[in-house]
């Protein structure tokens, strides 16, 4: 068995030739040492935050085509951004984004900051974001460490300490290693380097540029790192929606408080999402109209970040439009089924619609 102490340092230069040869095209990342366009780099870390490249790539070219300046992403409404944005997931980045743009205007006259410090005051920006900003689009000396990096550095030192306790030791190890140039690049070969060769499962080795460098190879024990906390288990949710039709063919939506999670988009009224199923008493209190109630053919499950959530359908048939009573808080809408597509919708209530409409169609 080979120890740390007996290998070299990995080479950035040898990450850099590695990269020129093979990174992959991106709609937002410039080669040749050209820098990318600022504005185009900020909604690119943006929408990358927790998504995967080919999911973000077809929403990079609808907001740059409807929106191609910052100036121009910073005028539009909240709700035209939010609605560019349904389907992505993680929706509080659409109204942290709509703010960050409409700071740089404010406080920056629409130039986007150089400087990490000023990058990390903009709303959504965290330490991670300002840094791969400040590196990729201004070619600052700036440490960028995210999931791949982390699981890069955890391998090629073979570090022990397990996640997310060792983050500050991971985060050391990638500063001690930084060129002394193309920051930019470097920043984004390392990202490239654990996205394409040091994947989570199955690394390719014996393609790796720093294969002699990396302490896990050495071990043969590669896939054991980085060491990681026993998982918490995953904790499930239950919640009912309520779908309200009138004879126009309207159903009834409601746009959830701006506070919390999916905060500002629109919904069917429900129940909270809450560890135990509904009582019959909570559906009674939390149904927007008194109204004979169907029960959906089965749930519609979703998961999110940290919770499982199961939700059950009642669907039922009012004579009018109509709006709840005080008692329902939120702002709610009749829109047609065929107008749904003009909100902000997020996938939970797009999954519901078509649960809602599979279960309607096969009643007629």
């Amino acid at each position: 068995m080979i120890r740390r102490t007996a290998l070299k340092p990995p080479s950035p230069a040898a990450l850099l030739r590695w990269y020129d040869a093979h990174a992959r095209d991106m709609p937002w990342r410039m080669k040749g040492g050209k820098r990318p366009n600022p504005y185009h780099e900020l909604l690119s870390e943006f929408m990358l935050q927790q998504t995967q490249v080919a999911t973000v790539i077809p929403y990079f070219h609808a907001f740059t085509k409807r929106w191609p300046t910052l100036m121009a992403l910073a005028k539009a409404s909240l709700d035209d951004v939010r609605h560019a944005w349904s389907g992505l997931g993680y929706y509080r980045r659409a109204k942290f984004l709509h703010q960050c743009v409409k700071a740089v205007v404010e406080r920056h006259g629409g130039k986007i900051p150089q400087d990490e410090e000023a990058l990390r005051a903009l709303p959504g920006i965290g330490p991670y974001t300002a840094a791969a900003i400040a590196a990729i689009a201004f070619d600052k000396k700036a440490v960028v460490v995210d999931g791949n990096v982390e699981r890069v550095m955890a391998r090629v030192f073979a570090v022990e300490e397990k996640l997310p306790a060792a983050k500050k030791k991971l985060h050391e190890l990638a500063s001690s290693i930084l060129p002394k140039n193309r920051f930019g690049d470097y920043a984004q070969a390392v990202m490239e380097l654990g996205a394409m060769m040091c994947t989570p499962k199955n690394p390719q080795c014996t393609k790796c540029p720093w294969q002699n460098n990396c302490a896990a190879f050495a071990k043969g024990m590669a896939q054991a790192y980085p060491r990681k906390a026993t998982k918490k288990v995953t904790p499930q949710k239950y919640s009912t929606a309520f779908i309200t039709l009138n004879k126009k063919g309207e159903v009834l939506l409601r746009r959830r408080d701006e506070k919390g999670m999916l905060g500002g988009l629109w919904e069917f009224p429900g129940t909270p999402w809450e560890t135990a199923k509904p009582s019959a008493s909570a559906l009674k209190r939390h149904a927007p109209v008194k109204l004979r109630w169907q029960t959906g053919k089965k749930p519609v499950s979703h998961v999110f970040s940290h919770f499982k959530l199961e939700t059950a359908l009642r669907i039922g048939h009012s004579a009018a439009a109509f709006f709840p009573d005080t008692k329902h808080n939120g702002e709610y809408r009749w829109m047609k089924w065929k107008d749904l597509s003009t909100l902000a919708l997020p996938t939970l209530t797009l999954r519901i619609a078509d649960a809602a409409k599979e279960y309607l169609e096969a009643k007629s």
